[in-house]
């Protein structure tokens, strides 16, 4: 079984599936639709000097966000 996290713990070049997400959260509503959902794979692209914002790939897009946002997002490691 590999081990849970957050996102917002991912290494930059490491990957994770996406376990659960916290509900009626307006940002974490626009993170889902686009493509932020269990089951997706997420890859750590980079993090800016200051550690935020980080940017991800999802779906084959890139998606910037806080690291208050993806400290709600749980992951097992892929």
């Amino acid at each position: 079984m590999h081990a849970l996290s957050s996102l917002s713990q991912l290494p930059v070049g490491q990957s994770g599936i996406i376990q659960s997400m916290p509900t009626g959260r307006a940002g974490l509503t626009r993170l889902r639709e686009l493509g932020l959902t269990p089951g997706a794979k997420v890859t750590m692209v980079r993090r800016a000097p200051l550690g935020e914002p980080i940017e991800i790939t999802v779906r084959g897009s890139h998606l910037a966000m806080r690291n208050h946002e993806a400290a709600d997002i749980s992951i097992s490691l892929a």
